[in-house]
């Protein structure tokens, strides 16, 4: 079914706050608000990428083993999970596409969610953190998606090779029709809760309405 853009709604638990949207921004760009989770690690800035390193877990050495309790009923080995992540659509122009993404990436970082669970898809120009990091080679690029605890951008042509996320955004910031057309379906089958889109809302009804 075609997608109306409204307001961002609850999706997990709370609602977190509102921001104004910085002056020069071609579209409002609504925010959208994930349930708290525990605090999370900075992520890479536009100037030029951070890599922080998560602590290591460690068990104290006097840590007792659990005693086994009595046994319970039979839970089945796997339950069934929603197959169809939530969308939320953030109207924007193709020049405003990546500053939407941005602050609804900040936004999910500042509610709680943690950087590795988080992919960023670009159909027309890549984000600058992706496009210094390829600079690198792709090889240094790849192993910190690999890694995976850091929010990771991609180019529309290089994601079928990210894995699934929790939350996955596109900035539908350009690039010719057929690539957003294949960047949105690809992007709903990497996200495991929450899509969000950041475009021109025609063109992406357009696309999830016939294909969702």
């Amino acid at each position: 079914m075609p997608l109306i853009p409204e307001e961002p709604q609850i999706h997990e638990s709370a609602q977190g706050p509102r921001a104004t949207p910085a002056s020069g921004r071609t579209a409002p760009t609504p925010r959208p608000v994930p349930g708290p989770r525990p605090a999370a690690p900075p992520r890479p800035g536009r100037p030029g990428p951070l890599r922080p390193t998560a602590p290591a877990q460690r068990t104290p050495r006097d840590a007792t083993p659990a005693k086994p309790g009595p046994a319970g009923p039979a839970v089945p080995a796997s339950a069934p999970a929603s197959a169809t992540p939530q969308i939320q659509l953030i109207p924007a122009s193709a020049e405003g596409a990546l500053d939407a993404a941005e602050e609804a990436v900040d936004l999910l970082l500042e509610s709680g969610r943690a950087p590795g669970d988080v992919l960023v898809i670009t159909t027309g120009e890549q984000h600058p953190w992706a496009a210094h990091e390829l600079s690198f080679g792709e090889a240094s690029y790849w192993a910190q998606h690999d890694a995976g605890d850091d929010v990771f951008y991609a180019d529309a042509a290089v994601a079928d090779r990210a894995a699934s996320r929790s939350v996955v955004v596109v900035a539908v910031n350009g690039g010719p029709d057929t690539t957003a057309a294949a960047a949105l379906p690809l992007a709903l089958g990497r996200a495991g809760a929450l899509l969000i889109v950041c475009g021109d809302p025609q063109q992406i009804n357009s696309v999830l309405g016939a294909g969702v």
